[in-house]
């Protein structure tokens, strides 16, 4: 069996290891949480506790009686699906100021205390933000990026020219090989070098989803139209988010169709990408873009299930974008750095669109995302806008099939997907 244990993010919990003494680690199910905390016991010098809420018996005392539960396990400690039981999160912050006023009256080094995985479920992470502020650092995991697979170093994704040349490429690859990755999906275990059943994984994944994360948000009345709507947004990634659209598809009104998609933000199944704006733009469209982090979900949901029909069909430039999205986005939470306020699109009311702007160190870099080697000039029609941003404006590019870098004009490049 192929074993990852080198995640870029494993790096970050390093640097940060007693420096906080709260360690959060958030994603959706099966991309590795506790498989990643585990491999740092493994290596650490002194014993680190573990204790899974997943286990109904521990889930009810952590409810019941926090404080004992507590009690009950030396620190460090990993609590994994700490959203299970908020109540725990109080009585944390007790244990932390305490063991903080013990390490400053016997001047000590301080020490993570604890360190939580689970799902992003909203509430909980407001308390946790909340209770725990200036206390815990909260890191976001997603499934394996290519440059993880291939053992490559991974650096947030600056489009700065000069810093792409010297970066180590991503192996080639044709492109049925790439359509075959995107709908093998990122997740640890269909990369696991074990023969896994694709779409059985994914059902399974999809079940378990719904009965064990969505129901203990809320209260689904109709399975089936919850199915209907995941399916509904997964055919529409990359795509502007639009609720009237999907509640007439699947005939439910608006605001559930608004509480439903934030079920599936909170959860990291997807990730909005937001429209950029400031004082100087004028008509621009306010709404989202959405996007399906796991490639591989996405094609299950919308229904394909062979490498060489998805790169044929209507979907495929659809799904390509997302892939090349979400590889930029991991690039940026794989090193600790959270990609709201650094990544946007811009769209405005006469059409003009730039798929991509990453707003890094006060440079904005416009990018085009194309499934093609030979895209053409018309790939970069749109940058000028940027001229009317009042902002500095850095090397614009198009990522595309192409073979090497190659300059469009001065300031403008094609680039190839292997540079993320």
């Amino acid at each position: 069996m192929k074993e990852y244990k080198n995640r870029t993010i494993e790096k970050v919990i390093k640097e940060i290891k007693n420096k906080y003494p709260v360690i959060a680690i958030t994603g959706p199910r099966q991309v590795g949480k506790t498989t990643l905390l585990e491999y740092l016991t493994r290596d650490s010098a002194e014993k680190i506790n573990y204790v899974t809420l997943d286990n109904l018996l521990y889930q009810n005392l952590a409810n019941e009686d926090p404080e004992l539960f507590l009690r009950n396990f030396e620190t460090p400690l990993i609590i994994d699906e700490f959203q299970y039981a908020p109540k725990l999160l109080n009585y944390i912050k007790i244990n932390v100021d305490e063991s903080k006023k013990i390490e400053l009256f016997e001047n000590k080094a301080g020490k993570t205390l604890y360190y939580l995985t689970g799902s992003q479920v909203f509430e909980t992470m407001k308390d946790l933000s909340e209770s725990l502020a200036g206390r815990v650092a909260i890191l976001d995991l997603y499934g394996f990026s290519a440059r993880e697979i291939n053992g490559l170093p991974e650096s947030p994704f600056i489009p700065d020219i000069s810093a792409i040349k010297i970066k180590d490429k991503v192996p080639k690859l044709s492109t049925p090989k790439i359509f075959d990755n995107i709908i093998n999906g990122s997740y640890p275990e269909l990369n696991s070098g074990i023969k896994i059943d694709r779409e059985m994984y994914y059902q399974s994944y999809i079940k378990t989803y719904i009965e064990r994360d969505v129901r203990k948000i809320i209260n689904i009345k109709d399975e089936n139209k919850f199915m209907k709507f995941i399916c509904s947004i997964a055919v529409r990634t990359a795509c502007e988010y639009n609720a009237t659209d999907i509640a007439k598809d699947i005939e439910v009104d608006s605001k559930t169709v608004d509480e439903w998609l934030s079920i599936l933000v909170n959860t990291h199944l997807i990730y909005l990408l937001n429209s950029y704006s400031n004082n100087n733009i004028k008509k621009i469209i306010k709404r989202p873009k959405i996007y399906f982090m796991d490639t591989g979900l996405a094609c299950y949901l919308a229904g394909y299930f062979n490498a060489t029909t998805l790169e044929k069909s209507a979907y495929s430039g659809n799904i390509f974008e997302t892939y090349v999205i979400s590889e930029i986005i991991k690039s940026f939470t794989n090193n600790g750095k959270d990609p709201k306020g650094k990544l946007f699109y811009y769209r405005d009311k006469d059409k003009r669109e730039i798929d991509l702007l990453i707003q890094y160190d006060n440079i904005i870099y416009p990018i085009e995302i194309k499934k093609s080697a030979n895209p053409g000039k018309e790939a970069i029609k749109n940058f000028n806008v940027t001229a009317n941003f009042g902002v500095l404006i850095g090397s614009g590019i198009v990522l595309c099939m192409v073979s090497e870098i190659t300059a469009i004009d001065s300031n403008n490049y094609f680039v190839p997907i292997e540079y993320i």
